[in-house]
């Protein structure tokens, strides 16, 4: 299966590790490695991760790290990298609907 980043979701994933950065820059780069291996293991395991609960459906998981979810599509031969968000912040719909 391949694996598609969104613009946004490199984005948000450049964003948190920028802020990690301010405090510990060794630790922004191996949230940022765990993050890609996370999502690469989704190739063998594209169901592995829950529902979505704001979604609740079956094509719209997410990967759970940390303090952070990975939100993905499953497709017919992809598997899409919606965004990634801090677990406490509102989930926009067009940031999963798109």
């Amino acid at each position: 299966m391949k694996i598609i980043w969104s613009p946004l979701a490199i984005e948000r994933a450049r964003e948190i590790a920028e802020y990690i950065a301010h405090d510990n820059i060794t630790t922004a780069e191996n949230w940022i490695d765990t993050v890609f291996a996370k999502v690469e293991q989704l190739k063998s395991f594209p169901g592995s991760g829950r529902i979505v609960p704001e979604i609740n459906s079956r094509t719209i998981k997410e990967l759970i790290y940390g303090n952070y979810r990975i939100i993905y599509r499953i497709e017919e031969k992809q598997i899409s990298i919606l965004t990634v968000r801090h677990g406490k912040q509102i989930l926009p719909a067009d940031e999963i609907m798109a």
